[in-house]
Order: C-alpha cells, then sequence, then structure tokens
C-alpha cells in the first residue's frame, strides 16, 4: 500500500476462464486454509475447486506464490424439497476450512440447506503382495496358494482423495448464509436468514438453536440475519450483523439462547442522507473478526467500517468504497444491482482491509497511512509478474488519460468475494468465473 504501489512487481497466476461463462461456472466462495498453502473455491455448480501452492525453488524463484489445481470434486448436487415444492440449488454458499490435525486436511462446505465435511488426504504408497487378494484385490481361489509372503508397501503416483465425512442436513429452514468454526475446534455454527444453530463436528443428527428471531407473526418481521462469525480466541463469543446495519455481539455463557445480545454496534443515521435506499445499503453484507480479535470488518453496499469491540456508538474507521455511486441508486435499485453482496477481507497484521466493487474492480485501505487503491482484476493484467496500476473513477469534468467515468462501470462484471492469505501479501480474487491470486513481491510479508 502507498503511492509506489504501481511500481511494485505483483506476481499473479490467472487460474480459470472461459469465453462463454455459464451459470454453474461462476465462483461463489474463495477461502485460504490456516496456512495459507491451499486455497478453496466453490461455484455456483456445487463443485469445490482446491489449488495448493508450489515450492519455492532456486532455479525458479518466481515460482514461489504460483498456485495450482490440487483437487475437484463435487460438493453438492441440485436437490427438490417435496414437501414445501422447492428446488434447492447446488451452489456453494460458504467455505470454512478446520485448523490441521494430522496429514489430512478438513473443510465444511454448504449450499442454501446441507452443511457437509469433506476429508483431503493424500497416498503416494500402496501395499501389494497379498496372499489371499490378486492384484484386483479379489479373493484367490485357496486351492491355488502354495507359498506365503510377506506384503509389501510400494510407491506409486501420487494421488488425492477427497471424501466425505459427515452430512448436517435439516437444521435450517432458511437458507444457510454463513458458517463459522470455533476456536474450539469442536463445534462451528451455521446461520440463516433468522436463526443461528451450534452444531459438533461429531454430531450430524442434531443441533442447538442459539439465535431465533423469528417472530410470531412473519408480518412483524423487520431484519434478518446477514452474516456471522465466532470469535478468533474466544470460544464463547460470537458476531452477527442484521438487514438493518446493526451488529450484536452474543456470549453463550450468559444463555443458552443468546436473543439478548451483550453488545450492540449501531450507527445513528445522519437525517440528512436519508432516502428511499437508506435502509438498503445500509444491510451488512459480510462481517469479519480481525486475526487480534479486537476489531470487526464490515461491508455494507457503499462502504466499509471497522468497528472497535469496546466501542458500540459508532465505527472506529470508514471507509467509502464507491460512493459516487450515491447518485445512481436509482438505476442500481432498477437492475437489481443494489441487492449485491460484497465480501470483505484483512491481512494478516490487520493493517489494510479489502473489498470488492463494480467493472472487476477491487479496493485496498490502509489503516496506519489512510491511503487507499483501487486496482483491477482483467484479462489484460493475466501475466504473470505483471504491474497492477492504479484505477481511478472520475464523476465528472476533467479527467486524466486511465481515468475511467463512473457511466461507463460495467456493473455485470463485480467482485463480490476475495480473500487474504493469512501471513502473507497474497490475495485471491473471484470476478465472475475467473480466479485472479496476486502476490505483492516486494513487501511480501506483512508489515
Amino acid at each position: 500500500m502507498g503511492e509506489d504501489v504501481d511500481t511494485r512487481k505483483i506476481n499473479h497466476s490467472f487460474l480459470r476462464d472461459h469465453n462463454y461463462v455459464t451459470e454453474a461456472d461462476i465462483i461463489s466462495t474463495v477461502e485460504f486454509n490456516h496456512t495459507g498453502d491451499l486455497l478453496a473455491t466453490g461455484d455456483k455448480g456445487g463443485r469445490v475447486v482446491i489449488f495448493q501452492r508450489e515450492p519455492e525453488t532456486k532455479n525458479e524463484p518466481y515460482s514461489q506464490g504460483e498456485y495450482n489445481v490440487y483437487s475437484t470434486f463435487q460438493s453438492h448436487e441440485p436437490e427438490f424439497d417435496y414437501l414445501k415444492s422447492l428446488e434447492i440449488e447446488e451452489k456453494i454458499n460458504k467455505i470454512k476450512w478446520l485448523p490441521q490435525q494430522n496429514a489430512a486436511h478438513s473443510l465444511l462446505s454448504t449450499n442454501d440447506k446441507t452443511i457437509k465435511l469433506w476429508k483431503i488426504s493424500e497416498r503416494d504408497k500402496r501395499p501389494e503382495g497379498y496372499n489371499l487378494k490378486d492384484e484386483e484385490g479379489r479373493l484367490k481361489d485357496l486351492c491355488t496358494v502354495t507359498s506365503l509372503q510377506v506384503p509389501v508397501i510400494k510407491p506409486m503416483d501420487l494421488m488425492v482423495e477427497v471424501s466425505p465425512r459427515r452430512i448436517f442436513s435439516n437444521g435450517h429452514t432458511y437458507h444457510v448464509n454463513s458458517i463459522s468454526v470455533n476456536s474450539d475446534c469442536e463445534t462451528y455454527m451455521s446461520a440463516d436468514d433468522l436463526r443461528i444453530n451450534l452444531w459438533h463436528l461429531a454430531i450430524t443428527d442434531r443441533s442447538f438453536n442459539i439465535v431465533d428471531i423469528k417472530p410470531a407473526n412473519m408480518e412483524d418481521l423487520t431484519e434478518v440475519i446477514t452474516a456471522a462469525e465466532f470469535h478468533p480466541h474466544h470460544c464463547n463469543l460470537f458476531v452477527y450483523s442484521s438487514s438493518k446495519g446493526s451488529l450484536r455481539l452474543c456470549d453463550m455463557r450468559a444463555s443458552a439462547l443468546c436473543d439478548k445480545h451483550c453488545k450492540l454496534y449501531e450507527e445513528p443515521e445522519d437525517p440528512s442522507n436519508r432516502s428511499f435506499f437508506s435502509e438498503i445499503i445500509s444491510s451488512v453484507s459480510d462481517v469479519k473478526f480481525s486475526h487480534s480479535g479486537r476489531y470487526m470488518l464490515t461491508r455494507d453496499y457503499l462502504t466499509v467500517k471497522v468497528w472497535d469491540l469496546n466501542m458500540e456508538t459508532k465505527p472506529l474507521e470508514t471507509y467509502q468504497v464507491h460512493d459516487y455511486l450515491r447518485s445512481k441508486l436509482c438505476s442500481l435499485y432498477e437492475n437489481d444491482c443494489i441487492f449485491d453482496k460484497f465480501e470483505c477481507a484483512w491481512n494478516g497484521s490487520d493493517s489494510v482491509i479489502m473489498t470488492g466493487a463494480y467493472n472487476n474492480f477491487f479496493r485496498m485501505f490502509d489503516r496506519n497511512t489512510k491511503r487507499d487503491v483501487t486496482l483491477e482484476a482483467s484479462r489484460e493484467s493475466s501475466k504473470p509478474r505483471a504491474i497492477l496500476k492504479p484505477r481511478r473513477v472520475c464523476v465528472g469534468g476533467k479527467r486524466r488519460k486511465d481515468d475511467i467515468s463512473v457511466d461507463s462501470l460495467d456493473f455485470t462484471k463485480k467482485i463480490l468475494h476475495t480473500a487474504w492469505h493469512p501471513t502473507e501479501n497474497i490475495i485471491a480474487i473471484a470476478a465472475t468465473n475467473n480466479l485472479y491470486i496476486f502476490q505483492d513481491k516486494v513487501n511480501s510479508e506483512m508489515q
């Protein structure tokens, strides 16, 4: 981050692209694992693609940071709810990695209704020389066995095996929008529009309802849950956001049902900015705890905000993502873009935040220097070791050479899903059906 951002060598890989975009190919979630060596993406076709980071070699120093396909599997299939006569899409809403306990990796993936736990493991050896089985694994005729031998382990080509370990179903009436793994590594929570459930990773047939905001009469419904996340260090704390722009911090030690929050974070609305669209654009689309656990990052339609857990009355910092769209809210409402749900991300040191925008732009804000930059994920910038140049959106009047007019923005090209490597300056950007990975080669370690 800074004035010299356009001169930094930013190495990146352009991993997936099609000239013809099908709905099933659109990436719907992106998530690094806890070491950053693996990156998982989910798409609207129910597929999960896992990328693995290449190890650094002396002969190819630039290969470090590049991610190649490690494994691909079908996580969810389309289903039909016959009781409600509703189709259940296969689209992957969220992916969350579990902390690694052994040589294998584990992740949770969810569509609108069903959460699945997957195990990803490697196999590069196989047993040979069985006495009672042939090479195909079939039992031999005992009459043909004339001698006994000791089975041996032989090397084989590396095979990545993905197997379903648990299926957590029937926990949600409404669409699941969030899953979050607890710091105790034993439980996780899932949230839909009106309820949040607590699950044990080893128990699939029941969950505990910890938040329920469904009113007795649905006509009295005034807000819905939009996102939820566990605190990174305190297993009893979690936060959930609402469509009214508020955050509620809950403590599971207080009661089994956390309908009463312990802290409410809300920013008073400026009466001078009140309009028909005020409630829509104030809806929080994503909430993320900082790695330190001291702050929370939220994204609404026009801004990203940093909240201090100890200050409920207003956000600590507010950053304008694309304030130039404020005059275009009417047309954005008509084409439904105003309901787009943008995600946000922290860097590993909590000093820089990132979020997406339209025209395949994404924004970064340095909390220390207060500088910000707009970058573009595009086909033109997809060459390895290319330089990302800052972009600027012009509202009117004089324009520089590389400026783009707000009237020229392509609202069909939007970056909703982003992820940041947990310890290094490597980011993953999902732009429709394309996945971009950028690495800052100058400041590869967190400041």
